[in-house]
């Protein structure tokens, strides 16, 4: 008989992410990922096919483990995957965590006290399986094979049943092995959702719009590097003749219009291809190849850099033109220039930088004309360029400095004003942020991520 520690992991993994681990896969293979999306309370729910664990072989008592055992791997792979584009994921997943942690202290106390303690808390791990309940709706939301959710449910709803069933039989398990599992799986959860944040990008879903303002041109954005809880916005309008950098503390007091802070630059920036990384922003200065990293916290230029052979002033800019020949961004991997060269015929270049110096500590030409390029944004080490800045526009365009190599491709998105000015991604909340027409926008990204497990070769 499989021990009900086997059984467990599988049940805390699904308190976890919201979804059933699947034993297709050989614990040689690969853990694969596709996501993302949200549900409509903004939850996270994401898909975890994961390798089988190790399971020991105890006394053989009771075929309703086995049974449960084999529902749980039964339990279908196919449903697809859904991941929340902004920090609320982690917020769900840490709260998933908090439960996680209580149930180990339940645990302890079950092992202080079997007799008195187990049925109630063998009572609540069986309450906390009845919250996945919630959680079919939303999936339905996203999945059009209605007999293959309603098989879902029959299966969760037998699950609870089966785990019902076995609660009379708990006391000959070995709580202190089954609590030892826990802080192990808890470790590879928290391993696999560090290694969750790359991908390829598949889909782009939106916008929404989060407010309007200013002229047709300008760039707004938050910082990908800073915690959840610290979620300022950063406003700056128009593409020249303008140093007013505004701040906001929340995006609640982005939209209704509340400064917190407004900053003067000591240069006058050129374009709207900004970024704020780590508390400091860096810019293009006007008239200038020079990139500008200014501290907000003090106040103060920490550092300047003149970005070597760069065209500026409209000699490569977007095909919008203003001034967009420089293009700052930032990702998982770090910060990035974005811009053309004579010695690469006009051609894009990328160059990796020092976010304290500014050196540039590698660099990669492309063949794709920065003047046909529309807008450009980095994902895990891959440039993403579009096509156009007007309405049609489309991914047309990637290039992945992990293998030097380049795709062409076909992922369309929803131009809703017209006439696009700034598209940058943000690592930390996995959007499109966009100036869309003196409309700011939000973009969901959709990934597919490879994760492989330490037994891969």
């Amino acid at each position: 008989m499989r021990s009900l520690s086997a059984v467990l992991n599988p049940l805390l993994a699904l308190l976890l992410f919201g979804c059933y681990p699947s034993t297709t896969i050989g614990p040689q293979e690969g853990w694969q990922v596709y996501s993302s999306a949200q549900d409509a309370d903004g939850r996270c729910i994401c898909t975890v096919v994961a390798p089988e664990q190790s399971l020991c072989s105890r006394d053989a008592k009771s075929r309703q483990l086995r049974q449960l055992l084999e529902k749980v791997q039964n339990m279908s792979q196919s449903i697809e995957v859904l991941n929340l584009r902004t920090q609320r994921d982690f917020q769900y997943v840490m709260k998933m965590e908090n439960q996680m942690k209580g149930l180990r202290t339940k645990f302890r106390q079950i092992e202080a006290d079997r007799k008195t303690l187990m049925t109630r808390g063998f009572q609540e791990l069986k309450e906390k399986m009845d919250e996945l309940q919630p959680l079919i709706p939303v999936l339905e939301q996203y999945k059009t094979d209605a007999r293959l959710i309603s098989q879902f449910k029959e299966e969760v709803r037998n699950l609870s049943a089966v785990l019902t069933g076995i609660q009379e039989e708990i006391g000959a398990y070995d709580y202190e092995e089954l609590s030892h599992r826990v802080l192990r799986l808890e470790s590879r959860l928290r391993e696999c959702m560090g290694k969750l944040t790359c991908g390829k990008l598949m889909k782009i879903t939106g916008p929404v719009t989060v407010k309007t303002s200013g002229t047709r041109f300008g760039a707004w954005m938050t910082d990908p590097q800073a915690s959840s809880k610290n979620n300022r916005v950063w406003y700056m309008d128009s593409y020249t003749n303008n140093k007013i950098v505004r701040e906001y503390k929340s995006m609640a007091d982005f939209v209704s219009g509340v400064e917190s802070r407004t900053y003067n630059l000591p240069f006058k920036w050129a374009g709207t291809n900004h970024v704020v990384y780590n508390g400091s922003l860096y810019y293009n200065k006007y008239q200038s190849n020079i990139i500008v990293k200014y501290s907000f916290e003090t106040g103060r230029v920490l550092a300047q850099r003149a970005l070597e052979y760069a065209g500026f002033h409209n000699v490569y800019p977007y095909t919008w033109g203003g001034f967009s020949d420089i293009d700052l961004m930032a990702d998982e991997l770090g910060l990035w220039a974005v811009y053309a060269t004579n010695q690469n015929a006009g051609n894009i270049v990328i160059s990796q930088l020092d976010p304290d110096t500014l050196e540039v500590l590698k660099t990669w030409n492309t063949e794709y004309s920065k003047r046909n390029a529309g807008e450009s944004f980095m994902i895990c080490g891959t440039l993403y360029i579009t096509n156009s800045h007007l309405t049609g526009a489309k991914v047309y365009y990637s290039y992945s400095t992990k293998t030097s190599t380049y795709e062409y491709t076909d992922i369309p998105f929803h131009n809703q004003y017209f006439h696009m000015s700034m598209l940058d991604y943000n690592a930390r909340d996995r959007a499109l942020y966009a100036w869309n027409n003196g409309h700011q926008v939000l973009f969901n990204v959709t990934l597919f991520h490879i994760i492989r497990t330490t037994d891969d070769s």
